[in-house]
């Protein structure tokens, strides 16, 4: 990934995608969507809430679902210290209330079944998009993005593909190989199955990292953090092997709505798929 962030209009809209998978496998060099710069450019926001407009249920109709009667506005993400970003002692051990609150986070993402709801993602360079996303356990997921991205991330179990609509192409992942894995795992101990570097608590949030090395790509971490009132999932954070982090917040939250099973089909007949490179 280029340090200078020297991203160009024509660029943008299949990166921001890659950003979200890029973690955990080879970077992408893309190209193609253009018309995104102009939709881009935001600063990185502080923590806190965010008054605006409510987001669109155009997607949950679409699946044949109501939209909820009570919508709340686009959070503003938690945007990590990039100084966080130490290298993580050998020698990790966590007390009793560490365990159990990474016990009660592990506990939460096993209960989940299917989740719907709206998320905002900011990217390393601070650009921020939005769009709704959906979760069918185990392995199934969906973003869409909103106009003008012309980006959907879809993965049916096994794979998941980086799509650009206005292109008609489509990236191939193994999904094994991306941080999304540990979301849309069935059941989950986060302190058996994964690699915890750390666990912490205050009144807002409880956040879990976890780090993950591969020889041939790097180190990656997954930081997740949840709301120490009602314990659902809040936001998680990416960081790629070269350091540089992407932030998804959720709202909306619905952990009720029957999904089509067709949504999380890869069509790899309409759309050339390539892995990344």
């Amino acid at each position: 990934m280029n340090s200078t962030f020297s991203y160009h209009a024509a660029s943008r809209g299949r990166r921001i995608g890659a950003w979200l998978v890029a973690c955990a496998v080879a970077t992408c060099s893309v190209a193609g969507a253009s018309g995104h710069a102009a939709a881009q450019g935001t600063p990185a926001p502080k923590s806190g809430p965010k008054s605006g407009s409510q987001l669109s249920a155009s997607d949950q109709q679409r699946a044949g679902q109501s939209p909820s009667t009570t919508q709340t506005a686009p959070p503003n993400p938690v945007i990590p210290d990039p100084r966080r970003n130490v290298p993580a002692s050998i020698f990790t051990s966590f007390d009793a209330n560490q365990k159990a609150q990474a016990a009660k986070v592990s506990a939460y993402l096993s209960s989940l079944q299917t989740l719907v709801g709206n998320f905002v993602q900011v990217g390393p360079d601070g650009s921020k998009t939005k769009g709704d996303f959906y979760i069918q356990k185990p392995g199934k997921v969906r973003f869409e993005y909103e106009p003008p991205t012309p980006i959907d991330i879809i993965a049916d179990g096994s794979s998941l593909v980086v799509r650009d609509r206005k292109l008609a192409t489509q990236d191939v992942y193994p999904l094994s190989q991306t941080p999304l894995r540990y979301l849309l795992s069935d059941r989950i101990d986060l302190l058996k199955d994964t690699n915890v570097i750390a666990v912490a608590a205050d009144d807002l949030y409880v956040t879990i990292t976890i780090e993950e090395k591969q020889a041939l790509i790097g180190t990656s971490r997954l930081m997740l953090m949840l709301g120490v009132k009602d314990g659902q999932l809040k936001q998680w954070t990416v960081t790629d092997p070269q350091g540089y982090d992407t932030t998804i917040a959720v709202y909306n939250l619905d952990t009720t709505k029957k999904l089509d099973p067709a949504m999380f089909k890869i069509d790899f007949t309409a759309y050339p798929s390539t892995p990344p490179g």
